[in-house]
């Protein structure tokens, strides 16, 4: 990741979220490591509950998250290898509770008819989506940096912004993350009376605060429970900076859980990862994270 004008141990800890992101953000990364939470799993048992995915997906993709040290491969003899997570992704359950919660609350969702009611109510997404879903808005180069230097300046020109954030670029580079932003509802916008525009986080980008906290405390090797404490995103929203955003239109669905005293305390049930039978969106997610979800 480029040097941005951050200072320095900001600079380092936004290093460390930004390289975590991409590792996680990878599509289906987030589905397997879920699947392996309970015990380490053979193959064909992955493949059981991962059935959308054909071997060529999930071959790969097994390999890439073993080589990123999240999942370990064991042979056990001749034709049996499980695969299990390390116990770094196992540190990493947490903080993926915290992800999910920011989704199911933030992101915009259908509406679907109840069988039994027969009334429209909010569409259940499983926790797994969620989480990939919030990846796919963060994860893309320069946005997490450009929210970071949102929060620390609380509202900012494009200018600014680029000299910030992507010091190693024009001008002209930041209009397009800044769109990609704006478009998923992490940014808005105002109009100073010199007529030129500033930006500044949106609720639903300052409401990122405990997911970039969870992130910051994995990459860093803490424990879940001291990432309040974070020296930026730590900080309370000011009330005058507090915006609504296009998600924050529906239905909140479940309260972000508590974080819970130390990393290993989260189990991980069936439940937990489907809500259907197979993904809610099995579709490609855009490269940009696209709007909304």
């Amino acid at each position: 990741m480029a040097a941005t004008g951050l200072p320095r141990t900001t600079r380092s800890d936004l290093a460390r979220v930004t390289e975590s992101l991409e590792m996680l953000a990878p599509r289906w990364s987030v589905w397997t490591l879920m699947t392996l939470a309970s015990q380490p799993l053979r193959y064909k048992e992955i493949k059981s509950q991962l059935s959308w995915l054909h071997s060529g997906q999930l071959n790969p993709l097994l390999r890439k998250l073993t080589d990123s040290g999240l999942i370990e491969r064991t042979e056990h003899g001749p034709r049996h290898v499980t695969y299990g997570l390390t116990a770094r992704s196992t540190e990493l359950l947490p903080g993926l509770t915290v992800i999910a919660a920011w989704g199911d609350e933030h992101l915009e969702k259908g509406l679907v008819r109840n069988a039994r009611t027969g009334e429209m109510e909010p569409e259940r997404i499983a926790t797994a989506q969620n989480i990939e879903d919030t990846l796919a808005l963060i994860s893309p180069r320069h946005a997490t940096p450009i929210l970071w230097a949102l929060k620390a300046r609380g509202a900012a020109t494009a200018k600014a912004l680029a000299a910030e954030a992507m010091p190693a670029y024009g001008l002209p580079a930041v209009y397009l993350p800044l769109d990609r932003l704006i478009a998923d509802g992490l940014v808005t916008t105002n109009r100073r009376a010199t007529g030129i525009g500033e930006f500044l986080l949106s609720a639903s980008g300052h409401a990122l605060a405990p997911v970039f906290q969870a992130v910051s405390a994995w990459a860093a090797g803490r424990p879940l429970d001291t990432s309040h404490a974070h020296p930026l995103w730590g900080q309370a929203l000011a009330p005058s900076r507090a915006r609504s955003g296009p998600w924050l239109t529906t239905q909140t669905r479940l309260p972000a859980p508590a974080a819970p005293a130390t990393p290993a305390a989260t189990v991980w049930r069936a439940g937990d990862l489907f809500s259907h039978q197979t993904p809610a969106r099995p579709l490609a997610v855009s490269p940009a994270g696209g709007p909304r979800r």
